[in-house]
């Protein structure tokens, strides 16, 4: 599957328009590890994948460490806007909020807050171009490992004419124009630490010349690929996916061929691949078990029956060639008339009259049951059925049939 991740453009100042720029920065990956095509397109002509992730600029992103409430999840963003309250400069409404994935209630956890139109004018205009964001994720976010980013922000000449430096930590993220005075205040203290220092390359030299030391140099669509791995998605409450029916098909089936479900997807593969192995062996077993048995069936009818030359059907054949024998020897079979007399006559219920009239077919003896009370009907076909056969009664008649073996008692 392949993921589109496009950079949202930061709000210009000091008018903050909400609606999107015409072309946005964009880098897509098949694997979330390499980046596949990159550049700057308009919406239209934006390459069309299955999973498309936005990254917001981290000027646009604002960060709060609370408690998180234990608030039910249909009030849990009412909740957070109270207790955020001083905190945001904006009102309420205007603010979007998401909290962190790891947040638990009753526990602390991280808050992102940016502007909610903004946010939204650029998920609106993306999905009616056709474009549906499945994932909103910041380019920077609060990490246990430090982290330096710079890159080109809003300044006085424009959107993006300022190098700027972002700042992760445990503490949050700070984001700082490189020649403001509290950039300088803090210079000190930020170039000593122990810090993964990273530059776009427009970006490098200011970079460098702050730090006073190298820094690596990382393109706009290796950065952009390193936030498409955030664990954050800012797409929460108003802004939330809402996906049914077929579309909740579609995500579940590209979210199942992203590369963290990669280890699953090979696990699912090879027990499938075991299954289908151990199935086939299976099915040649039994093959093998049944052609054996087939191969001695066959055998017993020729030593049997060595008069059998082709050999057809050999349950047939032999049940056949028995009945031969059996009429030559003179003995009765299931299906004649003397042992279906003799079944029905030591079945007779008592007291009975004897029968006015008999019909046979080979192996059905009919006896007219006219009269006969259910009782005596039940006695009968209880009778029967210890010598192994059956009795079957309808409209004044009672039909007798007997099983192979239940000839042997006959007279």
């Amino acid at each position: 599957m392949t993921t589109l991740i496009l950079q949202l453009p930061a709000r210009e100042r000091p008018g903050y328009p909400t609606q999107p720029g015409a072309e946005l920065t964009y880098a897509t990956s098949s694997d979330g590890l390499t980046v596949g095509l990159s550049g700057h397109a308009g919406f239209a002509a934006l390459p069309r994948t299955d999973d498309v992730v936005a990254v917001v600029p981290p000027t646009e992103l604002s960060w709060h460490l609370i408690t998180v409430p234990r608030a039910p999840v249909a009030r849990l963003r009412a909740a957070l806007g109270g207790i955020l309250e001083d905190h945001l400069l904006d009102d309420d409404e205007q603010v979007h909020l998401a909290l962190a994935p790891d947040a638990r209630p009753g526990g602390s956890g991280w808050v992102a807050a940016t502007h909610g139109p903004w946010l939204g004018a650029h998920i609106t205009a993306l999905e009616q171009a056709g474009h549906r964001v499945t994932r909103v994720v910041p380019s920077a976010w609060p990490s246990d490992v430090p982290a330096g980013h710079f890159f080109q922000g809003p300044g006085d000449d424009g959107p993006a004419s300022a190098a700027w430096l972002a700042l992760s930590d445990n503490t949050g993220v700070t984001c700082l124009r490189l020649d403001s005075a509290l950039a300088r205040a803090r210079h000190a203290a930020w170039v000593t630490r122990a810090t993964k220092w990273t530059a776009l390359p427009a970006s490098a030299t200011a970079a460098e010349r702050w730090l006073g030391a190298a820094v690596q140099v990382c393109p706009e669509n290796e950065a952009l690929l390193r936030a498409s791995r955030s664990p954050w998605n800012l797409r929460q409450f108003a802004w939330a996916p809402r996906t049914r029916g077929t579309q909740w098909l579609r995500d579940a089936w590209a979210l199942a061929r992203t590369p963290q479900w990669r280890p699953l997807r090979w696990g699912l593969a090879a027990l499938l691949g075991v299954q289908v192995l151990g199935l086939n062996l299976y099915a040649w077993q039994q093959r093998q078990h049944l052609q054996r048995q087939q191969a001695a069936i066959v055998d017993l009818l020729r030593a049997s029956h060595p008069q059998v030359r082709a050999v057809l059907d050999a349950p047939v054949q032999m049940q056949r060639e028995t009945e031969l024998l059996r009429a030559s020897a003179g003995r009765t079979g299931s299906s004649d008339l003397e042992p279906l007399l003799g079944a029905a006559a030591r079945a007779w219920p008592d007291g009975l009259a004897p029968a006015q009239n008999l019909r046979y077919e080979p192996g059905r003896l009919q006896v007219s049951a006219a009269g006969w009370t259910p009782q005596q009907l039940a006695q009968f076909g209880d009778r029967i059925r210890q010598t192994g056969g059956s009795a079957e009664s309808a409209d004044g008649q009672v039909v007798v049939t007997l099983s192979k073996t239940a000839a042997g008692g006959a007279p």
